[in-house]
């Protein structure tokens, strides 16, 4: 491996009132929506960064007392409740390389020396591939290289494997009665679309199977919470987007809900199993409905204004909810049954300082109309600087959402531009599923035609423009360095694929799945396909400055892969660092960071903004 030049980390990136600004919208506590213990809703559970560090919380409601559960080096991130409350389990693995158990300790705190122990002793180390609680049983996912097992924890005997393959699977719902156990899986080889199936607990055989067939994906929810109630909720895509499907295991009859609404939708049951809680996502914009089973009557919830995030349905009817907005930091809240709506609970300190709102931009792209969001500097004219940030995923989208970094670029003058790519989700099943065959290539089309339209209308400078992105945002801002040399400033990519061989070798068994199923096959099989996607096969006709911010424990977007990228644009343009707006040779650094695939540190993701936007603006310069 190639010595490379090591990226500086700014001092100040502001000489006014932005530098505080900017600061305090990541150093301000934030925490996620707390969730409880179904026997014991008093007992809850949540994360939170006001250590300096994402960190596993408890908050015992009627004695109004909180207390931190975690307390390690790169954080933790994962963490539940058993029904009764009495302990909390949180997902153990090293340095935030995502490998490793679930362990538990009590709810109250260990005791002096003592440490969290394993939840269910005799599980194999792996990565996680879901979980269910119950009173009497326990179903843990664990996938290695070898594929996937799903064990089952009985009351006091030894756990026991009920399910193995070599492709990706996942324990997806346990019914209220602990009698049945509903998994996904992708034994026909697509794991993007994967196939339900219901295990009996009592002996791990299998009571029923579902598919759709080839290119349409179920995914289980929930099962009704009442005992001996056999309804599961799916998500299906039977007619091209994802739409909701309650099946009655017992009695194998199902029932589509088609509810008239644009979008996609996610649900849940309420807790008496006659509603369902649901998700609406529309033009990146999320909100909450009830829906009433016996009358089929759809309700919008009146909670607050912004995009929902998570959602879930108190005993009581009380529905906590998390909201925000590009230009409101988000708020945990609470909405009544009487329609009364207010804040649950407040992080101490001061609240994360607001920025800019986001337009929408629609533009016609060669796979259809593609959604993206423009957040503009206040005061700022263009054409202005601007920088196109990629989401990762690529099953994920940009929504109307707080984002400290989004705002932190606007603070620096850039205008920031969202694309919600083909590959995105929420804008149906065919416009997430055009990428297959062609990842990478597909995506950036749809870049350069809003890059296209945004230089046309005079919002952003040609000259001016850089791509950033973290995970497959971050391999799509090395791809587009390569592909689109004449597009861009600069190329700014956190913990991407540079090189999809070797990192088709490297990565997570899960990740191999996906892949297999977005290529149409492993590499050994689709060569070309592989070739033509991987940035490293364009470092030739790199001509742009590239940052590369890489997580030396990676499971997702391996360290090997990056250097070897790396250690190829070394090869062909020596090892100068950034200096000016040069624009001849390439010129590229490198922030390596002890972490996995990005940090939970405060501090460190402070200096991986701090990073990019300071190499941005020499860039832009």
């Amino acid at each position: 491996m190639t010595e490379h030049p090591a990226a500086p980390v700014p001092d100040r990136l502001f000489d006014d009132e932005r530098e505080q600004r900017w600061r305090a919208r990541f150093t301000a506590t934030r925490m996620s929506r707390p969730g409880w213990a179904r026997d014991a809703p008093d007992r809850s559970v949540y994360t939170s960064n006001s250590s300096g560090t994402t960190e596993v919380y408890v908050w015992d409601r009627a004695a109004g007392t909180h207390r931190q559960v975690t307390d390690r080096r790169s954080g933790t991130l994962t963490a539940t409740l058993p029904p009764d409350g009495g302990t909390v389990w949180w997902f153990a693995d090293t340095d935030g390389d995502e490998f490793g158990h679930w362990v538990t300790e009590p709810f109250a705190g260990l005791t002096d020396g003592a440490t969290a122990a394993a939840a269910v002793a005799g599980v194999e180390d792996g990565y996680p591939a879901g979980l269910e609680i119950g009173r009497r049983v326990v179903a843990v996912g664990t996938s290695t290289d070898d594929g996937t097992k799903i064990w089952l924890h009985r009351g006091d005997g030894p756990p026991e494997v009920i399910y193995t393959h070599a492709e990706d699977a996942g324990v997806g719902a346990l019914s209220e009665d602990e009698t049945l156990l509903a998994i996904s899986h992708s034994e026909h080889g697509d794991s993007r679309h994967p196939s339900v199936r219901v295990l009996r607990v009592s002996d791990g055989g299998t009571v029923a199977e579902k598919s759709d067939g080839e290119g349409k994906g179920l995914t289980p929810l929930a099962f009704a919470p009442i005992a001996g109630d056999g309804r599961l909720l799916l998500l299906h895509e039977r007619h091209g987007r994802e739409e909701l499907l309650i099946w009655d295991v017992p009695a194998d009859t199902e029932r589509e809900l088609p509810l008239d609404l644009p979008g996609e939708i996610v649900a849940d049951f309420y807790p008496d199993g006659r509603s369902l809680l649901v998700w609406h996502t529309h033009a990146a914009r999320t909100r909450l409905h009830r829906y009433d089973l016996n009358t089929d009557e759809l309700t919008e919830l009146p909670v607050a204004p912004g995009c929902i995030g998570s959602a879930e349905v108190r005993p009581d009817g009380t529905v906590e909810y998390t909201c925000s907005s590009a230009a409101e930091p988000p708020a945990v809240r609470a909405l009544r049954p009487d329609g009364t709506d207010h804040v649950l609970i407040a992080p101490p300190g001061e609240r994360a300082p607001g920025s800019v709102p986001v337009e929408d931009l629609w533009v016609d792209g060669p796979g259809g109309r593609v959604h993206a969001l423009v957040a503009r500097p206040s005061g700022v004219e263009g054409p202005a600087p601007a920088v196109f940030s990629l989401h990762g995923g690529p099953h994920a989208a940009d929504e109307d959402r707080f984002s400290a970094a989004r705002a932190a670029w606007v603070d620096a003058g850039f205008v920031v531009v969202e694309v919600n790519y083909r590959g995105s989700t929420g804008y149906g099943s065919a416009w997430r599923d055009a990428i297959e065959g062609r990842p990478g290539i597909t995506e950036l089309e749809d870049v350069a035609a809003v890059f296209d339209q945004c230089v046309e209308s005079g919002l952003v400078d040609q000259k001016r423009c850089v791509v950033e992105g973290w995970s497959w945002g971050g391999y799509l801002a090395l791809l587009a360095a390569g592909t689109q040399p004449d597009r861009w400033a600069a190329s700014l990519a956190g913990v991407p694929v540079a090189d999809y061989l070797t990192a088709y070798a490297d990565e997570m068994e899960q990740l191999r799945a996906f892949d297999r199923a977005l290529f149409g096959g492993s590499p050994q099989e689709r060569p070309e396909a592989y070739r033509v996607a991987s940035p490293l096969t364009y470092v030739a006709e790199v001509r742009a400055p590239v940052l590369v911010l890489a997580g030396e424990n990676d499971p997702r977007c391996p360290i090997r892969q990056v250097d070897n990228y790396l250690d190829a644009l070394a090869e062909r343009s020596g090892v100068e660092p950034l200096v000016g707006t040069s624009r001849g040779d390439v010129h590229y650094q490198v922030s390596r960071f002890d972490a996995g695939h990005g940090s939970l540190v405060v501090d460190e993701t402070m200096r991986h903004i701090a990073t990019e936007i300071a190499f941005a603006l020499r860039a832009v310069a």
